[in-house]
């Protein structure tokens, strides 16, 4: 359980936004006066582009797995491989670069890997061949029924639990579980698509069949805006939205801790507007885009 009464973000892009972390977290540690300091990060979370496990988003991480390990392991944060593919069968676990993954994160000296995943039969596998993961229920599970989530929140084997945004509001719900649940529950914050979307699940399964090397059309998305793709300014609308006075007004009192930033298919300049809106003191963030910006080695357009 969170003693500080911190809010724990799990920020995207671990695999696909290395070299941004790269200049981001030494900014982070050596100026903590830019950033609020009732927040901290938990966790990055990613896949490699090409990860047959892989769900959610479609990938395009190409980082050394090496090298993104040892950037966890220097600054003290918890990796986390989004394993969420829900349509795996058991020819699937025998996966060499996945088990190569595993391999690599599974004894990082000083932190603990997670693993964000939906499959029942992946889950079973990895516990028996990997038993220092801690386990992340994914919200491609698309878990908006209070009775489905609580079933999920009851399961030992998560010690976080994602629900589907539609759940961000549900007040009565969630003021009504125990702290030990409160403590499981981490919330989507930043989702952009439509509220009234019928059709989330049949969204994930096509990328998971994408990672599966499945030759699919791309999933037609049902939203009246889907034309206009992600915005923040858009999903600062959503009914579902989580902002920071919400956070520290509502969701903290009540003993809510965990929060998700979605994002790892975004661009690394809208990651820079995440980080500068959910944990940048305003009067720090042209410093901090300006020590972003300036630095040679990133493209952040």
């Amino acid at each position: 359980m969170n003693q500080q009464n911190k809010a724990v973000y799990h920020l995207p892009g671990l695999f696909e936004f290395y070299e941004f972390y790269q200049v981001f977290l030494p900014l982070y540690e050596k100026h903590r006066e830019y950033f609020y300091d009732w927040c901290e990060i938990g966790s990055i979370y990613g896949a490699p582009g090409d990860c047959l496990w892989g769900g959610g988003r479609v990938g395009f991480g190409e980082a050394n797995p090496a090298a993104v390990a040892a950037l966890m392991q220097e600054y003290g944060i918890s990796p986390r491989l989004t394993f969420s593919n829900s349509l795996l069968e058991e020819k699937h676990l025998s996966d060499v670069q996945c088990n190569a993954l595993c391999q690599q994160f599974s004894n990082i000296p000083g932190v603990k890997t997670g693993i964000i995943l939906h499959s029942d039969r992946l889950l079973a596998y990895l516990k028996l061949t990997y038993p220092n993961f801690y386990y992340v229920s994914s919200t491609t599970k698309v878990l908006r029924d209070e009775k489905q989530m609580e079933a999920e929140l009851q399961r030992r084997d998560f010690q976080y639990v994602v629900p589907d945004f539609r759940l961000n509001k549900a007040w009565e719900y969630l003021e009504g579980l125990s702290q030990e649940e409160k403590a499981k529950v981490e919330f989507l914050c930043n989702e952009c698509c439509w509220y009234d979307c019928y059709d989330r699940q049949a969204c994930y399964e096509n990328v998971s069949r994408k990672s599966l090397g499945e030759a699919c059309e791309d999933h037609a998305c049902v939203s009246p805006m889907a034309d206009r793709g992600y915005r923040f300014s858009d999903a600062m609308k959503n009914p579902g939205f989580i902002g920071i006075e919400d956070i520290q007004q509502r969701y903290l009192p009540k003993g809510f801790y965990n929060f998700k930033i979605e994002g790892r298919s975004l661009g690394s300049a809208i990651l820079l507007e995440f980080l500068l809106y959910y944990m940048t003191k305003p009067q720090y963030h042209l410093v901090v885009r300006e020590e972003i910006y300036l630095d040679s080695s990133l493209d952040l357009f």
